[in-house]
């Protein structure tokens, strides 16, 4: 893999479109073909992310691969638990959303909720319906590879920051391979039965979990139009 120094001056451009083309075709998919990922994939994603920045180069993150019966034996405990408790969350291990939304904030989120409920032909009122789906997260989608994040509990906010440039890596890193992710805090109400499954120490905190497979692309959940804010939206120049 080239440096940007070592890219030759008529590269540069080629270079840059991938990128951007890497950029904006990723999104979270929600259904996922049962076909396997190869494992040396798995390992070529994880080890580019890894070069992400990181405040004073503390390398936060650390990454539980499961595959195969570990997988499975994980999925059938983590839905267990959602039929035990119901849908609300149980022990976050930190609050993810704030308990009021600013109006604009707010707005973007209730527009995803009835898209995406329209596009699984789930109606608001349908708790049995919102139910199955809320389980599907905790099969991964369908998903063949699971990823479990954590990061020591010792370290404090500032290494969230270093965490979501290490996710974005990852997504990224496998969105220019082909393949499709969903990144996922709501694994976090379950980091109990996590921790007992996958012999997380109770030092780690989990931070998010991931899905990782060949995206379904005829599947209505993955086609969702949501579109982002404009640039001036959210952006203010000052000269």
């Amino acid at each position: 893999m080239l440096a940007a120094a070592e890219l030759k001056p008529h590269s540069i451009e080629t270079a840059t479109d991938m990128v951007d083309a890497t950029i904006r075709a990723r999104h979270a998919a929600r259904r996922f073909r049962k076909d396997p990922v190869p494992a040396a994939m798995v390992r070529d994603i994880l080890d580019v992310a890894r070069y992400a920045p990181s405040g004073t180069n503390i390398q936060p993150w650390r990454a539980w691969v499961v595959t195969g019966t570990a997988r499975d034996r994980l999925c059938a405990a983590t839905v267990d638990a959602l039929l035990a408790s119901g849908p609300q969350p149980q022990e976050e291990e930190y609050r993810y959303y704030p308990t009021e939304f600013p109006a604009a904030i707010l707005a973007r989120r209730m527009a995803f909720g009835a898209a995406f409920g329209a596009a699984l032909g789930i109606a608001h009122d349908d708790m049995n319906g919102r139910m199955r789906a809320m389980a599907r997260q905790f099969l991964f989608f369908d998903a063949p590879v699971g990823i479990i994040f954590t990061m020591d509990r010792a370290l404090e906010l500032g290494s969230f920051l270093d965490y979501g440039c290490f996710l974005q890596n990852v997504m990224l890193a496998a969105k220019a391979r082909g393949l499709d992710t969903c990144a996922q805090q709501s694994w976090c109400q379950f980091h109990r039965v996590i921790r007992a499954e996958l012999g997380i120490p109770e030092g780690e905190m989990l931070v998010c979990g991931m899905s990782l497979g060949w995206a379904d692309e005829a599947a209505p959940e993955n086609n969702l139009e949501l579109g982002r804010a404009p640039l001036e939206g959210f952006a203010t120049f000052c000269e």
